[in-house]
């Protein structure tokens, strides 16, 4: 197919919006105190709360401007003050998912069908091909989870480092469409991925990484660690020297300072980012020595965010 420019408000650059305060919503004293009451009202099973079991009366009117402004929108939106400093573990995981609820459906998220993970340093090696990104300290190339919507809840800072990079998959795409359109054409066609679940061909698929939705919107779908890993496949034929320049394109313009948006996460931040419009990445970090002192992020997935497309 012939790729073009993709319009709207997901087409933003790093460069243009990193001093405004435009995405970001910091909680009120009376959003905070109304949190904590509901999180102390709830029950304790994590894989039950949805908005009627978790009433948010101020709130909530705020939570669906942040659903809007992430379907249809930029595609991200930093919400402040999450009050994780009044809460232990577990009700900051009932808080993230409470939270989580009033945005789309939860989905669960690898072995176990968890309703959350722990994005935390486990010790994992990451040149291993079956470590996952939340288990490592390591730096995370830019990447879409395979969700609407990922969030991510800061308990605890690094050290130093672990610094959140946002870039606009739009305007990256629209990028390569102006100054490489026979690479663009590459993006929608079929690449193998890897999921990181074992040795069998059940752990490959093949998937585009641009594909149309029909608004005259694209969904954009980029991870090159595993498409890289995906190599190990005995039936993955070789990646080609079109999709290997499209990759080191991709690469050098989410790296480009123009495109790209960073963000110091701290306590109580809650990060929601839309899969189909932003891609993000993470710098390496250096934890605290302390074992309750270092970097602990809390990652939900959901569903359900985008605006369906408009009917003929």
């Amino acid at each position: 197919m012939v790729a073009v420019h993709v319009l709207g408000p997901g087409q933003w650059l790093g460069a243009e919006i990193r001093d405004s305060d435009a995405w970001k919503v910091p909680l009120t004293a009376e959003h905070r105190q109304e949190l904590l009451d509901a999180v102390r009202a709830a029950g304790p099973r994590l894989d039950a709360i949805t908005p009627a079991d978790f009433p948010l009366p101020t709130l909530e009117p705020v939570l669906r401007q942040v659903r809007d402004e992430l379907a249809d929108g930029r595609g991200f939106v930093l919400v402040q003050g999450v009050p994780v400093e009044a809460m232990n573990q577990r009700q900051c995981e009932i808080a993230a998912l409470g939270l989580g609820c009033h945005i789309g459906q939860i989905v669960t998220q690898g072995p176990g069908s968890a309703p959350l993970r722990h994005v935390r340093d486990t010790g994992a090696d990451p040149s291993q091909p079956r470590t996952r990104s939340y288990q490592h300290s390591g730096r995370l190339g830019y990447h879409s989870d395979p969700t609407d919507v990922v969030a991510l809840l800061c308990l605890r800072p690094a050290m130093s480092g672990g610094l959140s990079t946002v870039v606009s998959s739009v305007a990256v795409h629209n990028e390569v469409v102006r100054t490489r359109p026979d690479l663009a054409e590459v993006l929608y066609q079929p690449w193998w991925h890897d999921r990181r679940t074992g040795e069998g061909p059940d752990s490959f698929f093949t998937k585009p990484l641009c594909t149309p939705r029909g608004d005259g919107r694209v969904s954009i779908s980029y991870g090159p660690d595993y498409i890289r890993s995906a190599q190990r496949g005995a039936h993955v034929p070789p990646l080609t020297p079109a999709q290997r320049e499209a990759m080191d394109l991709l690469d050098r313009l989410t790296g480009d300072p123009r495109f790209a948006l960073t963000m110091d996460l701290r306590e109580g931040d809650l990060q929601f980012l839309n899969n189909h419009l932003v891609l993000h990445g993470r710098t390496a970090y250096e934890d605290h020595p302390e074992p309750q002192r270092r970097r602990h992020l809390l990652r939900l997935w959901f569903t359900g965010v985008m605006t369906p497309p408009a009917k003929p």
